[in-house]
């Protein structure tokens, strides 16, 4: 076992909804990332980078724990009316670095934490709807250094707690001020008297999560006229928002969206830069694993849909870029990485013993150019979480766990089984083949999975992975 102070620091930096495509490097979409850019030419780049279940909180739970949504309990967001939330006694990355002598932090978005108003009318903290203080102890996972929130979106008025419920308001955009923190904690490590631990710092910002056009000037103006190309599987004139609802204004609409949510990438990326500039000037870059992901995608208008919660790859990819120095070597890899595979994979990168309780793949071996474990499948999964569906089942005595869609994907191929997100939906059975059909405008509907050689493989695994995860998908329907 590695001694705490040969260890390799560790900064992880995640954003909220950025999809796998809106990074220039990918030359996908049209996207101004240049700190971002020189940073996937000095790194691993995944090309199967994918979300298990692409909403937020299940995916924070994942990554944190590496542990499927159904076995933590977060299969759904925190939200007002749910007792969702990840519980004291799950073992995270953060607690085990912490054991393991680490210096850690926790700066921005967490959306792990009961909504306080699910307790009482009128926390303390002030806090509204989804949003939480989440106090020192158990909750915050071994995290020590806080600065954090639940959940809210207002990105040019931001909030914060630390160690106390007086909450910290703040006038500037919320990942620039993150990342005056970030570099704060960075830059007074003596001040601290932690300059000779190794320290894991986990950043997430929540853009470019909408409302998308809450973004600084400086970057929107950047993105200021002209047309931005559609990618071949929008379909602005049937768009709809992932609640069902149609959102109106169809194409004009659609190009101010795409305007705003590139700006706020373009936004992260000069914050990204800074972060690198501050390894970089304390002389911190050859012995720090940086991490640059995100929790789940968005889907722009691709097949007719707005945000996430789809199967389709601008909703499951995300970005995962990894950077050691002198350890990883820069390129691409082409394995499947899932959420739950962050944090056993970086435990194993750090020296750390992985929680037994882990349900994720070390993908360590491959990332030192050894031979990984060979994973031919990612299991992918969504559940009726909106409280209007939540009690439509209960009425109808039915546990809406069992319903949502469940799907595999391989370096080729994604297989899904949906099974709607109310009762009587109707049963889908599709197959994507992403090598003739990368934009998944052609999928293959199958009514029995034996009669085609793919599904039926991709059947076999997807019944594999339920019976794994004790999951109770009703994939019969």
């Amino acid at each position: 076992m590695t001694q705490a102070g040969n260890r390799p620091n560790i900064l992880y930096v995640f954003a909220d909804q950025w999809r796998r495509q809106a990074v220039g490097f990918r030359k996908e979409d049209t996207v101004l990332t240049p700190n971002m850019d020189r940073f996937a030419a000095e790194s691993l780049a995944f090309d199967n980078a994918l979300s298990c279940t692409p909403l937020c909180s299940p995916h924070r739970a994942a990554l944190l724990t590496g542990r499927y949504p159904l076995t933590t309990g977060v299969y759904t967001n925190c939200k007002l009316g749910t007792d969702v939330m990840l519980r004291e006694d799950e073992i995270g990355i953060g607690d085990v670095l912490k054991q393991a002598g680490y210096d850690t932090g926790y700066i921005g978005k967490w959306h792990l934490d009961l909504p306080e108003q699910n307790v009482t009318p009128e926390p303390e903290s002030g806090a509204r709807e989804w949003d939480a203080y989440t106090p020192p102890g158990p909750k915050r996972h071994g995290f020590d250094f806080w600065y954090s929130y639940g959940a809210y979106d207002h990105h040019l008025e931001p909030h914060y707690w630390r160690d106390s419920p007086d909450r910290i308001d703040v006038k500037q955009w919320s990942p620039e001020h993150e990342t005056d923190v970030a570099v704060s904690f960075v830059e007074s490590r003596a001040e601290r008297g932690t300059q000779d631990k190794p320290f894991a710092l986990f950043l997430s910002w929540n853009p470019p999560h909408s409302p998308f056009e809450l973004v600084p000037d400086k970057y929107r103006k950047l993105y200021e006229g002209g047309t931005l190309p559609l990618r071949p599987n929008v379909r602005p004139e049937t768009l709809k928002a992932h609640t069902g609802e149609k959102v109106e204004g169809g194409v004009d609409n659609l190009q101010q969206y795409m305007r705003d949510y590139y700006a706020a990438v373009t936004g992260i990326d000069e914050q990204f830069g800074r972060l690198l500039d501050t390894l970089r000037k304390q002389g911190l870059e050859e012995n720090t694993i940086v991490v640059l992901t995100a929790d789940h995608g968005e889907l722009m208008g691709a097949h007719g849909l707005m945000a996430k919660h789809s199967w389709h790859e601008e909703s499951i990819g995300i970005p995962f870029l990894i950077r050691w120095p002198g350890r990883i070597a820069a390129g691409t890899c082409d394995a499947l990485l899932n959420s739950v595979d962050h944090m056993p994979t970086l435990l194993a990168l750090a020296g750390c013993e992985i929680p037994q309780a882990a349900e994720g793949t070390d993908l360590s071996p491959a990332m030192l150019g050894g031979r990984a474990l060979v994973v031919a499948t990612a299991f992918l999964s969504a559940f009726p979480g909106r409280l209007p569906a939540i009690r439509e089942f209960e009425a109808a005595g039915l546990d809406n766990k069992r319903y949502g869609w469940r799907g595999v994907r391989t370096k080729r191929y994604t297989y899904v089984v949906h099974l709607g997100y109310a009762p009587n939906d109707p049963v889908e059975r599709l197959l994507y083949d992403l090598k003739e059909d990368p934009y998944q405008l052609a999928p293959v509907h199958i009514n029995d999975p034996k009669s085609h050689v793919v599904a039926d493989w991709l059947d076999g695994e997807l019944r594999c992975w339920l019976a794994r995860t004790s999951d109770p998908f009703a994939i019969d329907g």
